[in-house]
């Protein structure tokens, strides 16, 4: 009896001792490369009917540097690239998330709240699912429910930014059972509240939809995704990895404060100046 009492001792104390920190508080680094094929012919990215436009799908070209700040309910996330620099503000509590964009000289910010994002993917989604209808020549799929994301392990490790990771493949399932794989690195040394992982289009507060990148399931990943690389629906190749997590350094309240110099309107204003899905931004006069 003495032995299976030791024993379950032992077990309970090893479980404990597995169970990722949950951090409440850090500034997180992350560079975001995304690769684009090299016959892609530049021409081809330009749109004849808004000459005045930019097109997503080259916006995110390169390098782009992230750092996300988090405290308690509060994260901020500044991005910077040679095209602008952009700021998020998600506010945990209040379920809403403030954007802000310098680019090409011009500053401007929306905000959006979680129900008002649920309910523009609602609208979005009804909307091809009735030009899907309209098409004669379009294969109409029989209805299909949902299928869980699947965590496939690798069983290979590595350490990154000082954490011990390892590596697994994030596998969804879209409509006629295409299954979409992504390659993640997580560490089960830590676990950070309120943020799945940074950096990549997680970061830009929904305004760029997810382009083909399938992220759902990482919410089943008991630790934190260091690392992930996609193939993106418009031929490029995302690179995703934290390059240092600061768990000492204490975070002012006054870094989670938007400016007063921007004026912030809300999403549904703004949705013009993206060609009205998140496609195109619009130069000012």
């Amino acid at each position: 009896m003495k032995l299976i009492f030791l024993l379950a001792c032992c077990f309970s104390l090893c479980t404990a001792l597995a169970q990722p920190t949950l951090v409440k508080q850090a500034i997180i680094s992350t560079t975001t490369n995304v690769i684009a094929p090299e016959e892609e012919d530049i021409q081809s990215l330009q749109n004849p009917q808004s000459p005045g436009s930019m097109n997503f799908r080259n916006m995110m070209d390169g390098e782009t540097k992230f750092t996300t700040y988090l405290k308690d309910g509060m994260v901020k996330t500044v991005i910077k690239n040679e095209m602008g620099r952009s700021t998020i503000y998600r506010d945990q509590d209040k379920k809403l998330t403030t954007t802000l964009i310098e680019m090409m000289g011009n500053k401007m910010g929306f905000y959006i709240t979680d129900e008002e994002q649920v309910e523009m993917k609602r609208k979005m989604d009804s909307t091809i699912k009735a030009r899907r209808s309209k098409d004669t020549t379009a294969v109409q799929a029989a209805p299909q429910t949902e299928i869980p994301a699947e965590i496939s392990p690798a069983g290979e490790s590595k350490k990154i930014a000082g954490y011990h990771c390892t590596k697994a493949y994030l596998i969804n399932t879209r409509l006629l059972g295409i299954k979409d794989t992504i390659n993640i690195w997580y560490t089960t040394e830590i676990k950070i509240q309120n943020i799945l992982s940074t950096g990549g289009l997680q970061a830009f507060g929904g305004m760029m939809g997810n382009m083909g990148v399938n992220l759902n399931g990482l919410d089943k990943i008991d630790g934190f995704v260091m690392r992930y690389e996609a193939n993106m629906r418009n031929r490029r190749r995302m690179e995703v990895e934290v390059t240092k997590i600061d768990l000492t350094k204490n975070i002012d309240e006054k870094e989670f404060t938007i400016p007063k110099d921007v004026e912030v309107k809300p999403m549904k204003e703004m949705q013009n100046m993206f060609g009205g899905q998140g496609g195109q931004f619009r130069r000012g006069n």
